[in-house]
């Protein structure tokens, strides 16, 4: 029962969150809203609304270990099964303007967020100075966008065909203001299903929330980003996936974290300081060598990728990473 809860609770997620986005662009775009702003602002924020109320909803239940292990464990995946996982039905191209300067940014975001992460509990200041990076980040954004006369440049091809109308966006009143209630009321609860289910089952398998939100949460939270990348590779657009990817990173550390930070306190797990933060850094850095030499992500990179994430996977939840990780708080748990 409590993992069709754990299911529920995630799909949930998916329909609400895409409930919630598709109302607000529909609103605003009735509104006469300008699409630049519609889509730096409502649909980046909005399809990061599964991973803030599910990072929200762990902090005030008292686990923590889910919050951070939901924002760090989505991030890694979207990197190695979100562009892995395509790139070995068709090769991904980084040849796109702008990948370099957002590539660069994801990486700086995630080096920052280490660092405050060292000098952690993460704290309302902590939070505060992570989401002024990211209006920071915006203003550059926008500012590119009105220079080159092409928002779909910057925003990304998915974005500006969800605010164009194209993705099913409702023009009756009635359905935009149902969208937004049942994303707005929809999301908290399927929070709440999906943080309560998953701490019951990291309860009955001696596994830590942070585990929990690194594997099953984030990956549940990253399914949008997988089933789009997915799609448009099998239509042969993949070039759209590595620009979703670095958009969603981003949001995550600087939106998801800095918003969560700023409501309750976020302890940082030293494991997280040992291990999963720089696997995060690491995944981020394998672009590096694709985007500054305009190299195709192909199937035998995907396939590494895919691979490395499988890894990640048998590794968090081997015998000896289990009984290392007690040991570890239980030490801690001594020395204070």
């Amino acid at each position: 029962m409590i993992y069709l809860l754990l299911c529920v609770g995630l799909a949930l997620l998916l329909i609400c969150g895409d409930a919630l986005v598709r109302g607000a662009v529909a609103l605003s775009v009735k509104l006469g809203i300008p699409t630049l702003v519609i889509g730096l602002t409502i649909v980046a924020f909005g399809t990061s609304a599964p991973e803030l109320v599910v990072s929200l909803r762990a902090v005030l239940a008292d686990a923590p270990g889910m919050a951070i292990g939901n924002v760090v464990g989505s991030n890694i995946a979207n990197i190695l099964l979100v562009l892995g996982l395509p790139a070995m039905i068709v090769a991904t191209d980084t040849q796109q303007e702008f990948i370099v300067h957002n590539t660069l940014y994801v990486i700086a975001a995630t080096i920052i967020f280490i660092a405050l992460c060292f000098v952690g509990p993460l704290s309302f200041f902590h939070g505060a100075f992570l989401f002024i990076l990211l209006i920071g980040f915006l203003l550059v954004q926008a500012r590119r966008a009105e220079q080159h006369k092409d928002a779909a440049t910057v925003l990304g091809a998915e974005a500006m065909e969800m605010i164009d109308g194209d993705a099913g966006a409702p023009k009756s009143n009635w359905k935009i203001y149902g969208l937004l209630l049942g994303g707005l009321v929809g999301l908290p609860i399927a929070a709440a299903i999906t943080v309560d289910a998953a701490t019951e089952i990291a309860r009955r398998f001696n596994v830590s929330d942070e585990v929990i939100g690194l594997t099953i949460v984030a990956l549940g939270t990253s399914l949008p980003e997988l089933a789009t990348t997915l799609t448009a590779a099998i239509r042969g657009q993949a070039a759209l996936a590595i620009g979703n990817v670095l958009g969603s990173n981003l949001f995550n550390l600087l939106a998801v974290m800095g918003v969560t930070a700023m409501v309750a306190p976020v302890p940082i797990p030293e494991v997280f300081l040992l291990i999963d933060l720089w696997v995060m850094l690491g995944a981020s850095m394998l672009l590096l060598p694709f985007v500054l030499k305009g190299h195709q992500i192909g199937r035998v990179p995907g396939a590494v990728f895919l691979a490395g994430y499988l890894s990640y996977m048998y590794f968090l939840y081997s015998p000896q990473t289990k009984a290392a990780a007690n040991a570890m708080e239980a030490t801690g748990a001594l020395m204070k």
